[in-house]
């Protein structure tokens, strides 16, 4: 055991009598060691309820016969953080979240680990850390919020976010949308839909890092107790087995994760953290994979924001060992932290409601809910979540409105200073730009709020999961190291066309090259954790990891 390097011979007494004052007894001395890693905190609302599930955790381990240690990780909300500066810090987190726990494990040398956690880039955060270190290690996710209730309509964080564009529109009052927000929010965990939170527990499932079943069960829900203490059961099995996280994430059990991404249409997200996870584990992971399959794998579930679907939802459905069955003849066989290969899984599960889970020959569109986009706006590549699009909206060319800060751009939709047929560019938002490369969601619901329905949103940051219309994000080059995207002029043609997965900028090549000699960056004054992770940071292309 590893651990025995902290505790066994005569030379580790006082190292043992350290941990003899943490109440550890002499037959747990000869005992494995598992770490809990804990992202509870009294801020993020899918974290609140975490002390609980790592108890169940906790009893699971002991009662396994194994000695359980928790220790803390941190959390941002990406919905508190949204809108503001706040926002720039959520990508880097994740990177502090993988270090943290490499950190905690390797100096106290734990034989085992579960991750406890729940949102944006904690989840991702955690898996690179188990991919890097490759010890014994399972995933527990909080599991999604129930929906809210106003007026005979579910609600969920969005229409709070929808709701201040309608504000501005004159199509609500300042009293309902004060209404509106005390209703969307019910209690603990992340928010109901399939934004990026659910999205990176379902792909954690999917690529069998936690049982079956995890990924939907709702927060407050008795079976997600259950999943805690089974999962800590579960780790003593993985540790005597020697199961190590390189047996799971191979590309295999990625490609898996990429085919339920693209049959429930979730985040974009999913494009940065699954390469980032990937090249932890050393697998040769790209946008390459992304694009070959989601021409292979169709959109089954229409999932909130853009469908009616909340992850109760799915969750009544049979979850993701739900959408495994009906993709059954598609996936790769690929081990799983349950014992079974991913492949009997699928066999033993069943659709409970085939309106949430289509199936395979009445998709609710033939194409994955994902698109990889390539041009001369976005060399290196761009993202859309195409399920969240129109299909009047998947061809489009307009006059670009071009703003060198989302804060720039959310003053010109408000103000209503945006026309429908506009291409709105959101630029110097990218990894080394912002530099964070943060979500926006604000914009993109002023949009829907104030019913536009013709502006397409481009840009070299990145798109909230929540984000629902014609927005592409992750175009790489950035503009602050030179794309292309900073050469655009206001009122440059943008073309889209998402059936030929393009993106392009109409501008003789010869001008372009014009305006590259004059270009300069626009690089905003950071400081403390922010100027270290400007300067490692990678393109969104490589999943914007540190180099």
């Amino acid at each position: 055991m590893r651990s025995d390097e902290a505790k066994q011979g005569y030379q580790r007494a006082p190292n043992r009598s350290l941990l003899r004052s943490l109440g550890v007894t002499e037959q747990e001395m000869g005992r494995p060691f598992i770490g809990i890693a804990n992202a509870w905190n009294d801020i993020v609302p899918g974290h609140i309820h975490l002390r609980a599930l790592s108890q169940k955790v906790r009893e699971g381990i002991a009662a396994a016969g194994g000695v359980p240690f928790e220790f803390g990780v941190i959390g941002i909300c990406d919905g508190i953080a949204m809108g503001h500066q706040g926002m720039r810090y959520s990508l880097p987190s994740r990177e502090n979240i993988a270090d943290s726990i490499e950190l905690m494990v390797q100096a106290h040398r734990f034989d085992g680990m579960v991750c406890v956690g729940t949102c944006d880039k904690i989840v991702p955060g955690m898996l690179m850390a188990a991919a890097r270190m490759d010890i014994p290690s399972i995933v527990v996710t909080g599991g999604p919020m129930l929906p809210g209730f106003r007026q005979g309509k579910d609600l969920s964080l969005i229409d709070v976010f929808e709701g201040v564009g309608k504000v501005a529109a004159g199509s609500m009052t300042e009293a309902e949308l004060c209404d509106l927000e005390t209703c969307a929010m019910p209690g603990c965990g992340s928010c109901q839909g399939l934004y990026t939170a659910n999205t990176m527990a379902c792909m954690t499932e999917a690529m069998g890092m936690s049982l079956p079943g995890c990924a939907a069960s709702p927060a407050v829900d008795a079976s997600k107790l259950r999943i805690a203490r089974e999962s800590g059961e579960k780790v003593m099995d993985l540790v005597r087995g020697g199961i190590t996280p390189r047996r799971i994430i191979t590309l295999p059990g990625l490609e898996n994760a990429i085919r339920v991404d693209m049959a429930l249409g979730g985040s974009t997200n999913t494009v940065l953290h699954l390469m980032a996870i990937a090249r932890e584990a050393e697998v040769p992971l790209n946008l390459g994979s992304f694009d070959r399959i989601s021409d292979t794998v169709p959109h089954l579930s229409h999932m909130q924001p853009s469908g009616v679907h909340s992850m109760l939802a799915l969750h009544r459905a049979g979850g993701i060992p739900a959408v495994l069955s009906r993709l059954q003849p598609m996936l790769s066989p690929s081990v799983t932290v349950s014992g079974k290969d991913i492949l009997e899984i699928a066999a033993e599960s069943r659709v409970q409601d085939d309106e949430v889970i289509r199936p395979l020959d009445s998709p609710v569109s033939a194409a994955g809910g994902l698109k990889i986009l390539r041009g001369s706006l976005a060399p290196d590549g761009a993202v859309v979540k195409c399920a969240a699009v129109p299909k009047d909206m998947w061809r489009h060319k307009g006059p670009a409105r071009v703003f060198d800060s989302e804060e720039g751009a959310m003053n010109a939709i408000l103000s209503r200073d945006i026309r429908e047929g506009d291409v709105v560019i959101v630029r110097f938002e990218g990894p080394k730009g912002a530099p964070g490369m943060p979500e926006m969601l604000s914009p993109t619901s002023a949009l829907m709020g104030l019913g536009y329905s013709k502006v397409v949103l481009l840009t070299d940051g990145r798109f909230s999961g929540g984000t629902r219309g014609p927005c592409i994000g992750h175009i790489a080059p950035e503009a602050a190291v030179g794309g292309p995207l900073g050469l655009v002029k206001e009122g440059d043609p943008i073309s889209v066309d998402l059936f030929a997965k393009s993106l392009m900028l109409e501008v003789d090549p010869a001008d372009l090259e014009k305006r590259r000699k004059t270009f300069v960056p626009k690089l905003r004054q950071v400081s403390g954790v922010l100027t270290r992770y400007r300067e490692a940071v990678d393109q969104a292309d490589h999943g914007a990891v540190l180099r």
